[in-house]
């Protein structure tokens, strides 16, 4: 119950330096040279903002990112992303950083967490003084960065390769798939070819002259002339079998 009152309290305690941020007057709080009175301001609002955030449990975390309002749901999903990497407050450690822009204000708080160290950047409207976003960086140490680098160089080697093996497998299944016009040419390839067709053998005619020459000669000497009254043109083998 303390503890809940505790953080009620913390948070009525931010909006009222909000309320006070935004009463102070555009003129002379929205300036491009940030004061001294509204520096401190924005570093006690930036400050409360922190110490109350870091403070949250996962239930709490959950409620708040339920609400309607743009910078709580924005901030708590901030610190949800970055809260197991950073572990529990240690301190608030270094000096609060204010920037003025032409829309307003840049406030970085830093901190010291069991894990790493990390910077709430806290950007502040300059028309309302109400802060618009939250972004939690976290500074890791220089051996930290090189075994993420390492772990990133890793993991996109694997992912190739694992890529590389399942094409590779992929393109042996092809074999498994049924090509109907591979098939059609393999049984085409198989099939006897036909057998060559034999040419009709043409017989060409007997040379009759020697036969004609004789006949002539018989025929003239029946006649009792000679070959030169008459002329043989053709001779016609007669079957003599009659039924």
């Amino acid at each position: 119950m303390k503890q809940i009152f505790k953080k009620v309290s913390s948070l009525c305690t931010v909006l009222l330096m909000m309320a006070v941020l935004t009463l102070t007057g555009a003129s002379a709080v929205w300036a491009e040279e940030v004061d001294d009175t509204v520096k401190q301001t924005l570093i006690t609002t930036a400050e409360g903002l922190t110490d109350t955030i870091v403070t949250l449990g996962d239930e709490d975390i959950e409620n708040y990112s339920k609400s309607s309002d743009a910078f709580t749901t924005s901030a708590m999903s901030a610190w949800a992303g970055s809260k197991a990497e950073l572990g529990a407050l240690k301190e608030r450690s270094g000096e609060v950083e204010v920037k003025a822009s032409d829309d307003g204000y840049t406030v970085t708080v830093p901190a010291s967490f069991e894990k790493a160290d990390a910077n709430f950047v806290y950007v502040f409207d300059g028309s309302t003084g109400a802060p618009t976003s939250l972004t939690v960086d976290v500074q890791y140490s220089m051996a930290e960065t090189l075994r993420r680098a390492v772990m990133n160089t890793i993991m996109g080697i694997a992912i190739v390769f694992i890529v590389l093996i399942f094409l590779s497998f992929l393109i042996y299944l092809f074999r498994f798939i049924p090509n109907p016009e591979a098939k059609k040419k393999a049984q085409a390839a198989a099939a006897p070819a036909p057998a060559p067709v034999a040419a009709p053998v043409v017989e060409e005619p007997a040379d009759d002259t020697e036969l004609i020459a004789v006949i002539a000669a018989a025929i003239a000497a029946a006649e009792g002339t000679t070959t030169d009254g008459f002329v043989v043109r053709s001779i016609r083998k007669i079957n003599r079998k009659k039924r």
